[in-house]
């Protein structure tokens, strides 16, 4: 016998695999949310939005789908057993997807619009080497990650209209304001 695992066998690593990845990719994004404060802050809610604010519920749904597609994809890097590059692939996405999950807190939490379109542009950087990292292990798992991608260039721009349409908004927490009186 010349293989090392049955096709049943390695779907088998992908699918326990997928069953830890999927779920801690969304787990981390909600704790992101959780602690970065979110859009459900006053701050937030008095910018101005661009017009190409979509409407809040789908945000929810684009990261809950994109999620999982990011936890599939590394469950396939991840039972690639034996495979060139498989280690650093994965090293190499966790280090992005705590950068990307950082602009959550950076933006909301910190109200920092110049540095959270800083770690976004990061983010797309290093999601496009994640990628090549993955098309060198497997081709379907890279190819999973191009909404995200998409999802990730979308939310730059977004976040560059931000600025350009609150820039006295930026590192300033507006809703802890102090009204002077002088006498």
């Amino acid at each position: 016998m010349n293989v090392l695992a049955s096709q049943g066998q390695l779907r088998a690593s992908f699918f326990r695999w997928a069953l830890f990845t999927v779920p801690a990719c969304l787990l981390v994004g909600f704790l992101a949310e959780q602690f970065g404060g979110g859009s459900n802050s006053l701050w937030f809610q008095n910018l101005i939005k661009p017009d190409i604010f979509p409407e809040p519920k789908w945000f929810g749904i684009v990261w809950t789908v994109l999620y999982i597609m990011l936890g599939i994809a590394v469950a396939l890097i991840c039972a690639a057993w034996g495979a060139r590059g498989r280690v650093a692939a994965l090293v190499v996405f966790v280090l992005h997807f705590l950068l990307a999950q950082s602009w959550t807190l950076v933006f909301f939490g910190n109200y920092q619009i110049t540095i959270g379109l800083y770690v976004l542009g990061a983010s797309v950087v290093s999601a496009v080497i994640v990628m090549g990292l993955f098309w060198r292990v497997r081709q379907l798992a890279a190819l999973l990650l191009l909404p995200y991608l998409g999802w990730l260039c979308f939310a730059t721009l977004l976040n560059y209209e931000f600025l350009k349409l609150n820039p006295d908004a930026d590192g300033v927490d507006q809703t802890q304001a102090v009204q002077r009186i002088e006498l």
